[in-house]
């Protein structure tokens, strides 16, 4: 993922005429250590005020998860890559029209989201089925997956059984409806609130809840067929 963020970083080399590093209200920010809603209010602001270099930042603070998000949808390494390119691209070009009415993330999830919608749309209504594991993607901080990786004690027998175990919800989640795939990813693997995934799917707050029973019910009776009863 840090391919990501040299190339958002030459990116903006580009996109800033007069080659200044950036400034030092910039750099006073990074020293900062306040809650993330207010830190990236501030990288916004300094973003919308002609400070590329300000949303390079952005990119290194939210990249992590927005992978997690492009890959639990699509299932697919280098597709979920290029998704969040290319959703970082969008929001670079939109981030003026930002006016703060939800949490920056919300908004720029919503993006990626959007944008994983459509790579789906043109490679069909489902997941790819590469094999893949819960514990593959690169995550950090609260974007991590919804199951932890066994410890150094862990018998080598039970870690290959947990993995083989995760590797078929995996796949199970992958052939999910895209509705109900989004959901589950959005809220059971990201953990993220209704408020928040009201907010990246414009839909209201009812029809989460109840399009996540509907996913959970259906994700449940995927999983009977490969693990048998839960």
């Amino acid at each position: 993922m840090e391919t990501i963020a040299l190339i958002w970083h030459n990116m903006t080399r580009l996109l800033t005429r007069d080659g200044t590093k950036p400034s030092a209200a910039l750099s006073h920010t990074r020293e900062g250590r306040q809650e993330q809603g207010d830190e990236d209010a501030q990288y916004v602001a300094l973003c919308q005020g002609g400070e590329p270099a300000a949303f390079e930042v952005l990119v290194r603070r939210h990249q992590k998860r927005m992978f997690n998000i492009a890959y639990r949808m699509t299932g697919n390494y280098e597709d979920a890559g290029d998704i969040v390119q290319e959703a970082f691209l969008s929001a670079y070009r939109t981030i003026k029209h930002f006016r703060g009415e939800a949490r920056f993330s919300t908004w720029l999830y919503g993006i990626v989201v959007n944008h994983a919608r459509n790579r789906l749309r043109q490679a069909g209504s489902r997941a790819y089925h590469e094999p893949v594991s819960l514990d593959d993607p690169p995550v950090g901080g609260e974007g991590g997956p919804a199951f932890d990786p066994p410890s150094r004690e862990t018998p080598a027998l039970d870690v290959l059984v947990r993995k083989e175990t995760q590797e078929k919800v995996q796949r199970c989640i992958n052939g999910l409806e895209k509705e109900h795939r989004e959901i589950i990813v959005l809220r059971d693997i990201e953990g993220f609130s209704y408020e928040e995934i009201t907010g990246m799917l414009g839909i209201p707050d009812g029809t989460v809840k109840s399009r996540l029973s509907r996913a959970r019910n259906a994700l449940r009776e995927s999983l009977k067929k490969v693990l048998g009863d839960l």
